[in-house]
C-alpha cells in the first residue's frame, strides 16, 4: 500500500473511531462485563484495524469487526494473565463461548440497546451522584478525564479516582447492565435525565470561571438527549431535549463579543438559531401531547416538559415586549405544584414580576428569603436587586447587588453586577 493510501486508511480509521468508538465500547462492556477490560479491548481492536485493514481492506461492517476483534483480543489477554491469576481462566473460558467470527454482522438494535444499557449503568442509584456525571461523560460521551476535570474545575486526579471508584462499585456490587423494567423505569429514568441536565447546565451557564458557557459540554448533553429520545421516546425525554435545544438556540446572543453577559430582554434575537427553535418547539409540543396521551387525555406534563413549554414561549416571542407572561405564569404554577422547590418559586416570582409588576414579584421573593431559603443563592439576590432597582429603591438595590457579588464565582456575571451597581443613582 502506498504512503498516500496508508494515510487515507488511517484517516478513515480515525473517522470511524470518532463515530463508532462509544457504540463499540458499550457492546464490549456488555460482552466482557468490565469497564477497564472493555476499554483496553477497544484500543486493541482499533490498533488491529490499523494493522490489518490496509492489507485486507475495509470490512463490510467495521463496527461488527471491531467488536469481535476487541473480544478476541480480550480473551487472548485474559488467557495470558490466567497463568498468574486462576480466576481469570474461568472468565476467559466464559468469554470464549460463542465468540464468533470477527467479520460477522452485528444487530443494529442490539448495539443501540447496549448504549442505552450503558447510560443506565453509569447512572445507577448505587453510584454516587457526582460519580454518575463523571462516568457518563467518560464512558458514554468519550471525554477524557482531563476534559471532565477542566469542565468541573476539579483536579484530574480527583476525577480519575471518582471514575475508578464508580467502576469498582458497578463491578463489585454486580450492578445489572440493563435497562430497568417498567416498574423501575420512571425512577431510574429521572436519574439519567438529571445527569444529562446537570451536564447541559454546566455547559450552558458555567458555575464558575472566566467564560459564561462551555459549548462542548452542552453539546455533549444534547447528543445524549438525542440518543435517549431516539432509543426511549418518553414524554420527559422529549421534554428535556426540547428544553436543551431551546436554550442552546439563544447561545450566540447570550454574550457580547468581549464575553460579557447579555440578559434575555437585551439579546439580539436575529442571532438566535431558528432551526433549533423550530425543532425544540416541535419537541415541546410532542412531549405535551405524549404526556396527555399517557394520562388518558388529562395533560399531566413532567417538569422538563413544563420547562420546555416555558422556554418555547420565550423563544417564539418576536421581542421581549411581546413575551406572553400570562401564559408563562400558569406554567410556573403547575411546575411549583409538581416540584415545590425554592428555585422554581424564584423563577415564578420573576414571571409574576414581569406580568403583574415588580412589587408583586418582590413580595413573593421576600417571602422565600424570609423562610431562610436561597440565602446563599446568588441568582436570588441578583433578582432582588433588579426588582428593587425597578421600584426606585436604590439603597435596597445596592445592598442586594453587593450580596450577589459576594456570592458570584462566574467572571462575566461579576462584571455584569458591577456595572449594574455602578449605574445606580
Amino acid at each position: 500500500m502506498s504512503d498516500d493510501a496508508a494515510d487515507t486508511m488511517r484517516e478513515t480509521v480515525d473517522a470511524i473511531y470518532q463515530a463508532e468508538s462509544r457504540r463499540v465500547l458499550a457492546t464490549l462492556i456488555r460482552l466482557l462485563g468490565d469497564f477497564d477490560l472493555a476499554e483496553e479491548a477497544l484500543q486493541d481492536a482499533f490498533t488491529a484495524a490499523l494493522a490489518q485493514w490496509p492489507q485486507s481492506g475495509m470490512p463490510a461492517n467495521p463496527r461488527a469487526w471491531l467488536v469481535s476483534a476487541g473480544r478476541f483480543k480480550a480473551i487472548d489477554n485474559i488467557r495470558r494473565r490466567a497463568r498468574f491469576d486462576g480466576k481469570l481462566e474461568v472468565l476467559g473460558a466464559q468469554l470464549d463461548t460463542g465468540a464468533g467470527d470477527p467479520g460477522r454482522q452485528d444487530d443494529e438494535a442490539g448495539v443501540e440497546d447496549d448504549r442505552l444499557r450503558l447510560i443506565f449503568t453509569c447512572c445507577h442509584p448505587a453510584v454516587p451522584p457526582d460519580a454518575q456525571v463523571a462516568l457518563t461523560l467518560r464512558e458514554v460521551c468519550g471525554l477524557t478525564t482531563e476534559e471532565i476535570a477542566h469542565a468541573y474545575l476539579a483536579p484530574p486526579a480527583t476525577l480519575a479516582q471518582r471514575i475508578v471508584r464508580a467502576k469498582a462499585k458497578i463491578r463489585d456490587a454486580h450492578l445489572p447492565y440493563q435497562v430497568p423494567g417498567p416498574a423501575e423505569l420512571p425512577q431510574r429514568l429521572e436519574a439519567v435525565l438529571q445527569v444529562v441536565y446537570l451536564v447541559f447546565n454546566e455547559g450552558y451557564a458555567a458555575s464558575s470561571g472566566q467564560a459564561l458557557t462551555r459549548a462542548d459540554l452542552s453539546g455533549e448533553a444534547i447528543r445524549l438527549g438525542r440518543l435517549l429520545a431516539e432509543l426511549l421516546p418518553q414524554p420527559e425525554v422529549l421534554g428535556l431535549l426540547a428544553l436543551m435545544l431551546l436554550h442552546e438556540a439563544r447561545r450566540p446572543a447570550r454574550t457580547a463579543p468581549n464575553g460579557d453577559l447579555v440578559l434575555l430582554e437585551d439579546q439580539d434575537r436575529s442571532l438566535w438559531d431558528q432551526a433549533l427553535i423550530a425543532e425544540g418547539a416541535a419537541l415541546a409540543r410532542q412531549a405535551q401531547a405524549s404526556a396527555a396521551a399517557q394520562a388518558g387525555g388529562a395533560a399531566r406534563p413532567g417538569r422538563y416538559t413544563l420547562q420546555a413549554a416555558i422556554a418555547a414561549v420565550h423563544t417564539l416571542a418576536s421581542s421581549s415586549a411581546a413575551t406572553d407572561w400570562g401564559q408563562i405564569v400558569p406554567l410556573y404554577d403547575s411546575l411549583v405544584q409538581l416540584e415545590p422547590s425554592p428555585v422554581v418559586e424564584l423563577n415564578r416570582a420573576v414571571a409574576v414580576a414581569m406580568h403583574d409588576g415588580p412589587a408583586q414579584g418582590l413580595a413573593l421573593l421576600e417571602a422565600i428569603l424570609a423562610r431562610g431559603d436561597l440565602a446563599d443563592y446568588q441568582p436570588a439576590h441578583a433578582v432582588r436587586a433588579e426588582l428593587y432597582r425597578r421600584l426606585g429603591k436604590t439603597a435596597e438595590a445596592r445592598a442586594a447587588y453587593e450580596r450577589a457579588l459576594r456570592l458570584t464565582a462566574q467572571e462575566p456575571e461579576r462584571r455584569f453586577l458591577e456595572r449594574r451597581l455602578a449605574n445606580l443613582p
